[in-house]
């Protein structure tokens, strides 16, 4: 079980993300959670799955040299539309804007790890198609008033009540 095969590592979550969180603690193990002030732009080559492999390998630099019994997880998350990236909303206006702007279009979800031992790094990305149905200013405004849509890429978390509704 990989519970027991990792019984005798400290795992750290270098991540402040309520949905990490709750990824990690699904597969039963034992973590703690760090966070480390990191500098998340990245350079104007990159694009797509790029940056936030690059972002996450920065999160996990910031942490310094590990001991060998330490396994150091870190990630990023991106919006990626028509070439660009969607962050996060700085305010209730850029929210409702972000998330109207997603309505009946498809955009990509790419989220970077990067983890790390004393002796081993390991960076990758995922990549995942998400494509809205047609969302009402209503549906918007409901979305934007009930959830929190500022601690997000792309204004939504798809576990949220507007990925219930509005994702296909």
């Amino acid at each position: 079980m990989l519970k027991d095969r990792l019984s005798h590592k400290r795992i750290i979550l270098g991540s402040g993300s309520p949905r990490r969180h709750q990824l990690l603690k699904g597969l039963d193990l034992d973590f703690e959670i760090q966070t480390r002030d990191t500098d998340e732009s990245w350079p104007s080559h990159l694009s797509e799955g790029g940056i936030p492999e690059h972002i996450a390998l920065m999160k996990s630099i910031a942490f310094g040299d590990l001991d060998e019994d330490t396994i150091l997880i870190t990630a990023d998350t991106i919006v990626w539309m028509e070439g660009q990236t969607i962050n996060k909303p700085q305010d209730e206006a850029d929210a409702l804007r972000m998330v109207k702007n997603l309505s009946a279009k498809t955009h990509y979800v790419y989220t970077g790890v990067c983890i790390r031992t004393a002796g081993s790094n390991t960076v990758f990305h995922d990549e995942t198609a998400v494509e809205f149905r047609e969302l009402s200013d209503e549906m918007v405004a409901y979305y934007v008033e009930n959830y929190s849509p500022y601690d997000k890429a792309g204004g939504y978390g798809a576990q949220d009540w507007i990925g219930y509704v509005g994702i296909e």
